[in-house]
């Protein structure tokens, strides 16, 4: 054993002078560098990239929050039962979004820099960069904003945390700069654009809508500033037609980033054993939703429900059903309960829509109440609203979500503006509407419901809740961050409020 113990010892004395004779060779600068990579980034792939990503990376557990989906689960059910025990799972957009579009956009206005020849990448780029940090801000409040993803370019590995406040003036900045640079005569990204294909016409429409957003969403917090900001969006120009809608169309086959990200990760989760029965994690429609509909002889009913009867898809109205967000056990009856439709929300090579006509028209409507906007009556606006909202079926689903003129017609009919109503009954009819109208972009309509209180949701009080039975106001940062980046983190506690559900940021004032 003595002899066996010291040739070995000696052979890893041995090993070492050997690989290091085998490794030093004349070609070493060659053999050690990769002949896939580059060493020069190419803009237009990382922004084509960092669409994909930005329009992926969605809470879709507001899902349940916004009362469109619920489960038995309390897992997969944490947005519509706020589990305590699942909280961290609302920490999820934050870490993706720092890692991938994020950083991408930062190596895009890096790499396209000042060159006046470039103008169009750099404000296109500028662009969705305020798109997806506004979705993050809308969720977490305070986050890293001017010292973000600059770890390999400034060695900052612990960003500051930007105060809401100052964000929202800086993405507002962004938006009216880049839009006045747009210049239709210069270079785009062309085909790597995927919204739009490099039109900047559309691009500034688009500048415009976010920045129409963006004023709205401080109305309770700064009314001067809202009104300043809503005024010159509506001035440039903002997204009215069905053809200038922001979107991001998918071929739905191959890899998992050419599916919508949206279809793609309900029908994994919940919806691919198309039975009824077998859902994964225990999801369906909610009731409030479903009831909703009924109730209100929505068209979109058949278009966005189904119940497997018999083993079939079936999209009668009258046996739509939906799930009671309180059950904690799966019913015996679940396959009878209303899920969605597999030829529309779940339909792979559906478009994520972005941006819509529908959006900006309520938007407007509220922007004609406060006397912003006086080229349309708060009428005509809410009316365009509605009816775009049910238009924009057939962009998502072509013939399987058409909504047929006299449906619409017959909807508008039954759902007349309250033009005798009081001002705050008007915006709870618009608001109302923007809720079934935006779905199933419940990030957007979760930021809209924390501003204006609409639609009039009950929370669910379930046992076990983080929240004492109250819809929550914001996501929680993650675990990570404490640990990581702890004087970064406790400064923005600090100043913002403690790092809870209730809490309530800089624009979500009572």
């Amino acid at each position: 054993m003595k002899r066996i113990l010291k040739r070995y010892i000696c052979s890893l004395m041995v090993l070492p002078a050997v690989l290091a004779t085998q490794s030093c060779t004349k070609n070493f600068d060659t053999l050690n560098i990769d002949p896939n990579a580059s060493t020069t980034p190419t803009p237009a792939l990382i922004f084509t990239k960092a669409q994909y990503d930005g329009t992926a990376n969605m809470a879709n557990l507001l899902l349940g929050t916004m009362q469109y989906t619920t489960s038995y689960n309390d897992v997969a059910g944490f947005g519509s039962k706020y589990i305590l025990a699942q909280a961290q799972a609302s920490a999820g957009v934050f870490s993706t979004a720092y890692t991938n579009e994020i950083n991408e956009l930062v190596e895009v206005l890096k790499a396209v820099g000042d060159a006046p020849d470039k103008v169009n990448l750099k404000a296109e780029a500028r662009i969705w960069r305020v798109y997806c940090f506004s979705r993050l801000t809308d969720l977490y409040g305070d986050i890293p904003y001017s010292q973000a993803a600059q770890g390999y370019n400034q060695s900052i590995y612990k960003p500051a945390y930007d105060a809401q406040k100052d964000i929202y003036a800086d993405l507002l900045k962004e938006l009216d700069q880049a839009a006045q640079s747009l210049d239709a005569a210069k270079a785009t990204f062309g085909s790597a654009d995927l919204i739009y294909g490099g039109n900047t016409a559309k691009w500034k429409k688009f500048a415009y809508s976010l920045m129409l957003r963006c004023a709205m969403r401080m109305t309770k917090v700064d009314i001067a500033q809202a009104q300043t900001w809503a005024t010159k969006a509506i001035a440039g120009g903002v997204i009215m037609d069905d053809a200038d809608i922001a979107k991001v169309a998918y071929v739905g086959a191959g890899q998992n980033i050419n599916i919508n990200p949206l279809a793609l990760n309900l029908w994994n989760s919940d919806y691919i054993a198309v039975n009824g029965s077998s859902n994964i994690e225990g999801g369906k429609y909610q009731d409030v939703f479903i009831n909703y509909l009924k109730a209100n002889k929505d068209p979109r009913l058949g278009v966005v429900s189904i119940v497997y009867n018999g083993g079939n898809a079936d999209t009668t109205s009258a046996i739509q059903k939906g799930m009671p967000a309180t059950f904690n056990a799966k019913p015996a009856d679940f396959v009878t309960y209303s899920e969605p439709n597999p030829k529309t929300v779940l339909l792979f090579a559906s478009p994520r829509l972005v941006y819509t006509a529908a959006e900006s028209y309520f938007l407007l409507a509220e922007a004609s109440l406060r006397g912003w906007y006086s080229a349309s009556s708060a009428q005509s606006l809410y009316e365009n609203g509605v009816t775009a909202a049910l238009r924009q079926w057939s962009i998502i689903a072509g013939s399987a979500g058409t909504i047929s003129t006299a449906q619409i017609n017959s909807y508008m009919n039954a759902h007349a503006f309250n033009n005798s109503g009081t001002t705050e009954q008007k915006l709870e009819q618009i608001y109302t509407q923007f809720w079934v109208g935006l779905f199933p972009d419940a990030q957007e309509t979760f930021a809209n419901y924390r501003r204006t209180g609409y639609p009039a949701l009950t929370p669910n009080n379930y046992p076990g809740n983080a929240t004492g039975g109250k819809i929550f106001r914001r996501m929680l940062y993650p675990i990570s961050e404490q640990n990581l980046n702890p004087e970064s983190y406790n400064a923005a506690v600090a100043r913002q409020g403690p790092d809870e559900f209730l809490t309530r940021m800089w624009w979500d004032k009572q």
